[in-house]
């Protein structure tokens, strides 16, 4: 092989890493862009409060007092009309009046009540028509959280009780990835056209004290790929990328060589 074929080859290897060599650099952007540079990041978002019932909420009501229910998963279907009406594991949906329909009870307005004030309400009521000292529990069903990004299991999560913090629900989907950032937690809440955004840093023992960390409804929740993450990603990008050139320059070479 003469000199100008070898330095033919030399400048198609040369040629060919110089043009898959920005694709390395910006082959991990695409998973990074979501969420990214808004104007709102830094806004600190409102401290959570108490979740007020609205229609279309999906309600269940219980009576702890019914020992069936204590003893059982299930009433039996034998169980008499006052204690299938207490034990029933039914749901129940705020209509668009702003109440529910119970049993017995009819409708009853619980629209802009806290789920404690449902309870109190509707025990009272039922104490009042059917039942001694009722102990009325009331779960809203429909309250979730969405997780993004680097978690182990992202989804959907649904809110089971009141005050659910960003750390209980990050335990509940598995933790971080061992790409996620625990400095760089995104908490985007309220409407979309005009969300407001935090950023937590669970690296910091203050975090936990942080209101913003205790979830609302609707609340969606990204996890960024750590910094470290990324220069790893770039440089094993390029990796990949720039071996097939280089294996191509070491083809080249040797057979240089064997040609001598």
């Amino acid at each position: 092989m003469n000199k100008k074929t070898l330095n033919h080859y030399l400048s198609l290897a040369l040629l060919l890493s110089s043009i898959l060599l920005p694709f390395s650099s910006c082959s991990y952007k695409q998973d990074q862009v979501l969420f990214e540079g808004s104007k709102q990041t830094n806004t600190s978002i409102s401290a959570a409060t108490a979740y007020r019932i609205r229609p279309q909420d999906i309600l269940q009501v219980r009576n702890l007092q019914n020992v069936k229910y204590i003893v059982d998963d299930a009433p039996s279907a034998s169980s008499s009309s006052s204690s299938s009406v207490n034990a029933d594991n039914q749901t129940y949906q705020v209509e668009e009046d702003s109440t529910v329909g119970l049993p017995v009870l009819g409708n009853v307005k619980v629209a802009g009540l806290t789920r404690y004030e449902a309870e109190k309400r509707i025990a009272y009521l039922y104490s009042k028509t059917l039942l001694k000292d009722p102990v009325i529990q009331v779960k809203i069903l429909n309250l979730k959280v969405t997780l993004m990004g680097e978690v182990k299991t992202p989804g959907n999560y649904q809110l089971v009780k009141d005050k659910t913090t960003l750390t209980e629900i990050l335990g509940e989907a598995g933790g971080l990835t061992n790409k996620g950032d625990e400095k760089n937690i995104k908490i985007i809440r309220g409407p979309q056209e005009n969300p407001q955004v935090t950023e937590i840093d669970l690296s910091k023992l203050s975090s936990l004290s942080n209101p913003a960390c205790i979830l609302q409804n609707q609340d969606i929740i990204y996890i960024s790929e750590s910094r470290h993450a990324i220069k790893n990603e770039k440089l094993q990008n390029l990796t990949n990328i720039a071996q097939p050139a280089l294996t191509l320059l070491n083809t080249v070479l040797l057979i240089f060589t064997l040609s001598k």
